[in-house]
């Protein structure tokens, strides 16, 4: 699987162009997962539901099946975080998988960067990101790319991976 992330201070889009990137590399009949690393805590599940009430009573794994949708709730209890190759391996096999977070985390990522948000950009100090995409005009050594034209941004991203 190929694998590209985002990387930007929070509140700069980076969900956003994820949420328009997927339908434009998934016309191209690619098939696309997400990792989205959560700095803190969350929940899936609701307090009383069924699942709840199994997780709560010490169940490690908890698997929710439809005909429409599974998901596997796994409690880590004190197991330690793992790390972004072994969140990949739980994944089911794809053609790209987009990262979200894991700003230090050494695959190939854009920068998300709105320069109205008075923010530094990570790049210089960050190898891993090989383009920025930002709303504003930007003098940078790494390809710009115009945050606001997915098409554009997902071409990059497919080009980049060997994709096309």
């Amino acid at each position: 699987m190929k694998v590209f992330g985002f990387a930007g201070w929070s509140g700069s889009g980076k969900t956003t162009l994820i949420e328009k990137l997927i339908p434009c590399i998934t016309a191209r009949g690619l098939r696309v997962s997400v990792i989205k690393h959560a700095h803190h805590g969350f929940d899936v599940d609701r307090p009383g539901k069924d699942s709840w009430r199994h997780r709560e009573a010490g169940a490690t794994e908890v698997l929710l099946m439809s005909d429409q949708r599974w998901v596997l709730m796994h409690e880590r209890r004190d197991e330690p975080e793992p790390d972004l190759a072994g969140q990949l391996a739980i994944l089911s096999p794809c053609d790209l998988v987009l990262v979200e977070g894991f700003k230090t985390v050494p695959v190939p990522k854009i920068e998300i960067y709105r320069p109205s948000h008075g923010r530094p950009l990570m790049y210089p100090d960050n190898p891993a990101i090989v383009a920025i995409a930002t709303d504003g005009d930007l003098s940078a050594p790494l390809t710009c790319l115009n945050l606001n034209d997915a098409a554009g941004v997902a071409e990059f991203i497919l080009q980049h991976q060997g994709l096309l």
